[in-house]
């Protein structure tokens, strides 16, 4: 918690803005924290049994399945931002479908004062970090309530999954200014 702590003189200086006074709406609170949770929901959710009751008397083993992770960004009114967390799960047994879950958790976060470069990681590591486990309850739920065996997903690493992401974008960025520098064929 000494990251925090304002009345060390060494992270003072970092401090853009000066005093808690000059936080926003004169709150210390919101100047100390990168990151704070305003609200969170269940957003969509989806759950299908294609085999209906036969599906439930006739399996012999339990299923297993693929996930399907999607972090979504909708700006708000800054300093706050719309997190949604996307799952898609399709569970098999013997190479059929047994049920298929799609939920969308979201989060309304307000964000701290925080330099740029943070911003992304905040978002798009944090904010779903925070989300995931509350996702996840809610899909074991309706799964259990569907009458199967509880599919437990194993935690996410959305460190990885942003660092994935930004080095394909990257990819892309750097092919399509090759693409403008290189000199026409006629």
């Amino acid at each position: 918690m000494a990251e925090r702590d304002k009345s060390n003189p060494g992270e003072a200086s970092g401090d853009q803005g000066g005093s808690a006074q000059g936080s926003p709406a004169g709150n210390p609170a919101a100047a100390a924290f990168p990151l704070t949770v305003v609200s969170q929901y269940l957003k969509d959710f989806s759950f299908e049994n294609p085999g209906g009751p036969d599906s439930l008397l006739t399996l012999k083993e339990v299923p297993t399945g693929t996930v399907r992770v999607d972090v979504r960004v909708q700006p708000r009114t800054p300093p706050e931002i719309e997190i949604v967390l996307f799952l898609a799960l399709e569970a098999k047994a013997s190479d059929k479908p047994v049920y298929m879950v799609e939920c969308e958790y979201g989060g309304l976060f307000r964000l701290g004062r925080v330099t740029q470069e943070v911003v992304l990681p905040l978002i798009m590591i944090e904010a779903p970090r925070l989300l995931f486990p509350f996702a996840r309850q809610v899909i074991a739920n309706a799964i259990t309530a569907g009458g199967f065996p509880p599919l437990l997903i194993n935690p996410i690493d959305f460190a990885a999954l942003y660092r994935d992401k930004r080095e394909e974008l990257v990819k892309q960025a750097e092919a399509a200014k090759a693409e403008e520098g290189s000199p026409a064929v006629n």
